[in-house]
């Protein structure tokens, strides 16, 4: 493995990224927090190259085939070829990534002739990569005649079925949309068009699902236009009541038919297909891709040892976002209803508030695969890490002075690091040696505590077996949310890549 992938860039002076201020005013102890930084800020290369969008899903919007999902979270494929060239991951090898999301890591790995396994639970991701690496079999005249189907059918006046719709997504559309979206899945589900035809329709439609909504993602939640119906409702209640109107108002602008947008999205994606097919003389897309629905922690033991050449991923940020709320109208276009959801909320990953410990159902499968030993060995691990010990007791002191608004807050963070041990102990089991391993992640602060994401996973990471080769910042930092910076002041924070490599 290289020393550096960015030896052309030079920063005199890195202490700007190094944390001094783990703990606003010192009230908690911050010794072990302070060894961590200490011994891993030797590693750090602060660089320009791998930037915001480079680690978002903002450069991949832009390149052909990597942004047909409209993800918001992922990375481009820039950043994928750079670590695999990196590694030096060769044809026939077996690229990972335990949260595939929009799939570019798998997509790029088929693109260099390589084989690629990934799980994600979101049902969203497998859609999307069997899209995207079928972008050589597309029959183009199937998919232009589903096109002109489309655009010359109207929606017949008796019609009245509506999209599904769930909690989170009551009054999600302008009545014609919701009418309309049904009756095209309908329409082009029960045609004779292949399933490779089908399944980029059903791609296109959820790309086009929030532009022809009154909702908008932003960050944690969707938000709501202020002509959708409940928040209509809401206003009269909060009037009613003696209440102030709501500050903050979305509006949308015009929001288009369902039929023209998804007929754009089908036009613009085989605008694509044209030319990759016209172009490419890549046999890569012959590669085997194989997608789990599902998660990681029960699908990763099931892979056999010394198999995995190399990763390249990016976990759920700790940061409290929910995927399920974010993605609820692709989810209830799929059929979820509102318990699926909430079970899907709790097989993610934790990283929301609402997430409960997987412990028990982690041994039970430990357990049931014969290698309860392991499990032990992980939680060892776990309990040696002194940087997570004092920083989960930095955040119950917190809690115990009413500084943390949700008490969910203390079991995200330890559920966190608890369920990414084992993923990084299974990754280092079915790795073979000499592969390397790269994760994007951020690093977050709750209540003025800093929480090290990106030093304590290599901790754990260097625990389970793992060299720890270099851990890269970006040159831009995080802030911390208004509240935090009001009240404790702010702390910049980094946006790591780290690069640990199997002996």
């Amino acid at each position: 493995m290289q020393t550096s992938l960015f030896e052309e860039f030079n920063v005199a002076d890195y202490s700007d990224w190094k944390i001094t201020n783990f703990s606003a005013d010192s009230l908690i102890a911050s010794d072990a927090r302070r060894e961590l930084e200490e011994k891993y800020f030797p590693l750090i290369e602060v660089t320009d190259d791998f930037n915001r969008k480079s680690v978002s899903f903002q450069l991949s919007k832009n390149e052909a085939i990597h942004g047909w999902l409209k993800y918001k979270e992922g990375f481009s494929a820039d950043l994928v070829n750079k670590f695999l060239k990196e590694f030096g991951c060769k044809k026939g090898d077996i690229i990972l990534d335990p949260f595939m999301g929009s799939g570019t890591t798998a997509l790029v790995a088929i693109l260099n002739d390589m084989d690629s396994v990934g799980y994600d639970i979101l049902p969203m991701s497998k859609i999307s990569i069997l899209a995207k690496s079928s972008v050589l079999k597309y029959d183009l005249s199937e998919i232009e005649k589903m096109i002109d189907q489309i655009t010359n059918t109207e929606v017949p006046a008796s019609y009245t079925k509506k999209t599904n719709e769930i909690s989170t997504t009551s009054d999600a559309y302008p009545k014609n949309n919701g009418v309309e979206i049904e009756y095209f899945t309908e329409l082009i589900g029960e045609s004779e068009y292949s399933d490779l035809a089908k399944n980029l329709f059903t791609l296109c439609t959820l790309n086009t699902l929030e532009k022809v909504s009154y909702s908008a993602k932003d960050g944690q939640y969707l938000r709501w236009d202020c002509r959708c119906p409940k928040i209509i409702e809401a206003e009269k209640a909060r009037l009613a009541a003696g209440k102030k109107p709501f500050v903050v108002r979305l509006y949308k602008g015009e929001i288009p038919s369902f039929k023209k947008a998804v007929v754009d999205e089908l036009n613009k994606v085989t605008e694509d297909i044209k030319y990759v097919q016209n172009h490419s003389s890549n046999s890569g897309f012959n590669n085997k891709c194989d997608i789990i629905e599902g998660s990681a922690l029960f699908n990763l033991p099931l892979l056999p040892d010394n198999t995995i050449s190399g990763v390249v991923s990016s976990p759920p940020y700790c940061n409290r976002y929910d995927y399920t709320r974010t993605y609820a109208l692709e989810l209830a276009y799929l059929g979820k209803n509102d318990s699926d959801v909430k079970q899907l909320r709790q097989d993610l990953l934790s990283c929301t508030v609402e997430n409960k410990s997987k412990r028990e159902s982690i041994r039970d499968f430990y357990n049931k695969i014969g290698r309860l030993s392991d499990f032990e060995k992980v939680e060892e691990i776990i309990a040696n890490c002194s940087a997570l010990t004092e920083t989960l007791e930095a955040l119950k002191a917190r809690s115990l002075k009413g500084e943390i608004n949700n008490k969910g807050v203390l079991k995200m963070v330890e559920g966190y690091f608890y369920e990414l041990a084992f993923i990084f102990f299974e990754i280092f089991r079915a790795s073979k040696s000499g592969a390397g391993i790269a994760f994007v992640n951020d690093n977050v602060r709750y209540a003025g505590e800093v929480v090290q994401v990106d030093f304590i996973t290599c901790a754990l990471a260097e625990a389970i077996g793992f060299n720890i080769k270099k851990v890269y910042a970006l040159k831009q930092k995080k802030g911390n949310s208004s509240q935090q910076m009001k009240k404790y002041g702010r702390v910049a924070l980094r946006k790591s890549i780290t690069v640990w490599e199997k002996p």
